[in-house]
């Protein structure tokens, strides 16, 4: 046996282990590192705003200066409608700030009823049913909806909310080329014929600005047994559609998709998520969605405001889309003049290709030291190598704005020019 030398150096192995960084330790110091890079070498990137200015609502306030704004989601100009901003203000006096609880028990209002049925309405659908935000609305209706043994058919640029409601349930996931429907087509005549199939698929896809070819997928879900079509109608609702009514109206097909999903934070300015579907449908996800179960509910404030939004949408959502579609077509014309490669026409998502991350960063800060607000769009969100500028058109955009951004954005290509 080993004597014990009581002067010898302790074995230090186990302290090493210890204090050698795991992981997850990794992991996290390169999130921070890379947050203190960016937030060091592009502080813009973080940029908070302050204020509206009311008398151009295409203008917005940050850090202490006005600038032109590429970066909202109001594709209509619905942000800051006063008939929205009454609704709300009457839900406040009536409600309070929030709900007694989760919609089961005892956090469910009458508004929110009024609302889902509004929904419904729009849509021409059975029923509806809201959720406290858009990617709890696709998370927790896929791993609904679908288990073990049906198969989900995803695009592969499909949004991230979906992307991860496939991850989580124990359904077969099958993704498939950016809307390549020769391959879908194959995939769906592979799986198992008595296998429950969901297609599911982005409308406007949200970093490509394009969209999902609806007609096609439609005869392909009626080509294959056992089939049904999920839609996320987050950047179509209100841009599509000659009463702004989504991808359906777009391609003359109302009623065809069997799961409609949308969101409440796009062109409506609230937040939520919703789907509108069959009444039977809606039963199912009340009592078997988690996401909605156990998420409080929508705030009165909130479900007040987006039942006034689809008010206003439907009386002046064909008056302001026409001008959305003019500004659009406008200005993804002119960029393609100055021989930027703008990827889609249809919506109002307009990326525009830069292919480094370097120079994307570098184009947008250029931007915002010349009070035009727009963000470069990076990995995760898009592959690496595919970066690129995201620029919003709205409804409050004028020519002037539109030529003015040009005219920035063409500086900002000699300027950082390799």
């Amino acid at each position: 046996m080993k004597e014990h030398n009581p002067d010898a150096t302790p074995d230090t192995r186990s302290d090493r282990q210890i204090n050698k960084p795991s992981a997850f330790d990794k992991k996290i110091a390169r999130g921070a590192a890379r947050y203190h890079k960016l937030n060091s070498d592009y502080s813009f990137f973080f940029s908070k705003i302050s204020g509206y200015d009311d008398n151009n609502k295409a203008w917005i306030y940050s850090e202490g200066k006005r600038k032109l704004n590429f970066c909202t989601y109001s594709y209509l100009g619905l942000l800051k409608h006063p008939a929205i901003e009454a609704a709300a203000l009457s839900a406040l006096k009536q409600y309070g700030t929030g709900t007694h609880g989760v919609r089961l028990l005892g956090g469910n209002l009458d508004i929110h009823e009024r609302l889902e049925q509004r929904i419904a309405g729009f849509f021409g659908r059975e029923a509806a049913l809201t959720f406290s935000s858009g990617f709890m609305t696709n998370l927790t209706v896929i791993d609904s909806l679908l288990g073990k043994g049906d198969v989900i058919f995803c695009d592969e640029l499909n949004h991230a909310s979906i992307i991860d409601g496939c991850r989580i349930g124990n359904a077969q996931v099958v993704r498939f080329p950016h809307n390549d429907m020769q391959t879908l087509d194959q995939q769906l005549a592979a799986a198992p014929p008595q296998a429950r199939k969901l297609i599911i698929i982005d409308a406007v896809y949200s970093m490509e600005g394009d969209l999902a070819p609806l007609d096609t997928l439609i005869a392909l879900r009626d080509r294959h047994p056992n089939t049904l079509l999920m839609v996320d109608e987050a950047h179509s609702l209100g841009v599509l559609g000659a009463n702004g009514k989504g991808i359906e109206e777009h391609f003359a097909c109302r009623g065809q998709i069997d799961i409609l999903m949308g969101t409440l934070s796009k062109t409506l300015p609230g937040q939520g998520g919703f789907i509108a579907a069959t009444q039977a449908v809606i039963h199912y996800l009340r009592m078997t969605a988690r996401g909605f179960i156990f998420s409080a509910a929508l705030s009165p404030i909130t479900t007040a405001a987006m039942l006034a939004a689809f008010d206003v949408l439907e009386q002046e959502g064909p008056q302001r889309r026409k001008k959305l579609m003019e500004n659009i077509t406008y200005f993804v014309a002119a960029l393609r003049r100055e021989g930027f490669e703008v990827r889609a026409e249809q919506a109002a998502i307009v990326p525009i290709m830069i292919y480094s991350e370097s120079q994307a960063f570098a184009m947008a800060q250029y931007c915002h030291q010349r009070d035009i607000y727009v963000m470069p769009v990076g990995y995760p969100a898009v592959s690496k190598g595919l970066e690129r500028l995201r620029m919003n058109v709205t409804y409050h955009h004028s020519k002037d704005d539109l030529d003015l951004a040009l005219q920035v954005l063409c500086a900002a290509r000699e300027a950082v020019a390799p």
